[in-house]
């Protein structure tokens, strides 16, 4: 795999300006037709507790919804066990996206078997959901070097590292006066993946489609959280009857994310109803809005 797959390079700017030319002069549909599609994935935590009760049950549901891959918090029966993963994914025909793991998975001599474990189930995003150092005036910038030290080992194998954002993403560094957010993808080399909970942004006040703008290249995988910001009247946390403006969301995921995978995370659960059904509902309102776009 090239290294142009996780970095964004003269070549996609260039060929990101063609599309936009494009599509200002042909018919939204014939420029959806030439366009390449992005995936959807589902982050495992939405239904964490059947995949305790039951991965592989678990996985089978996942994979009979119509999702195409997963990302992983968690192996539960799996955990140490790649081979028999890769065969039960590949048998249910779902491909790993990502995966949830610690800061300390990605250094020393846990890297090597972070990195076996990973190559051997197909994962190619190693991405931390959250450290304290993130935001430390002090240790912010050792945890930047730490993901770039970690990408030396990662480029080569086709692989990356990289942050998840809760609502820290507004967080602001006293000295600077600049985000967190921002520090970091500043303070780390374009390989390191900013993946946008595009839900936690937008509880946190800020504009998802601004913070993918502001990075280009670097939201490959961001998280589709359905989110209902401050108690907003008739919204419900499912995709599509939430918070968020998804359109303009995808529509910068395609223009300049970079965006390989939609990664739907539901961590709430509306009307009485289960993890299952609730990730299913927002299963069905992402391909809604894909379709009314012209990119299902």
């Amino acid at each position: 795999m090239s290294t142009n797959q996780i970095g964004w390079t003269r070549r996609d700017l260039l060929r990101t300006a063609a599309a936009g030319a494009l599509a200002c002069v042909l018919p939204g549909n014939i420029y959806a037709a030439g366009e390449r599609k992005i995936g959807i994935s589902l982050q495992l935590y939405s239904v964490r507790g059947d995949c305790g009760k039951d991965m592989d049950v678990a996985l089978e549901q996942v994979s009979k919804m119509g999702f195409a891959g997963v990302e992983f918090a968690g192996y539960h029966k799996y955990s140490g066990k790649a081979a028999e993963l890769k065969k039960r994914l590949d048998n249910l025909n779902l491909k790993v996206t990502g995966t949830h793991i610690g800061t300390g998975s990605l250094k020393g001599d846990a890297l090597q078997k972070t990195v076996e474990f990973h190559q051997a189930i197909g994962c190619k995003y190693l991405i931390v959901p959250g450290d304290g150092a993130f935001k430390d005036p002090v240790k912010s910038k050792e945890f930047a070097d730490t993901m770039n030290k970690a990408m030396e080992t990662l480029k080569p194998l086709g692989m990356a590292c990289g942050y998840h954002n809760h609502t820290e993403i507004a967080a602001v560094d006293a000295e600077t006066k600049k985000t967190y957010w921002d520090l970091f993808a500043e303070r780390t080399t374009q390989d390191v993946v900013l993946q946008q909970d595009c839900g936690w942004t937008a509880a946190a006040g800020l504009d998802p489609v601004e913070m993918i703008k502001k990075h280009p290249g670097r939201t490959k995988i961001p998280h589709f959280k359905p989110t209902v910001v401050k108690g907003e009247a008739g919204k419900k946390a499912i995709l599509g009857e939430d918070s968020v403006n998804w359109k303009a969301v995808i529509e910068a995921c395609y223009s300049v994310g970079g965006t390989e995978w939609f990664v739907i995370e539901q961590e709430a659960y509306p009307d009485g109803k289960s993890p299952m059904e609730c990730t299913q509902l927002s299963l069905a309102g992402l391909k809604k809005i894909l379709a009314d776009m012209g990119k299902a």
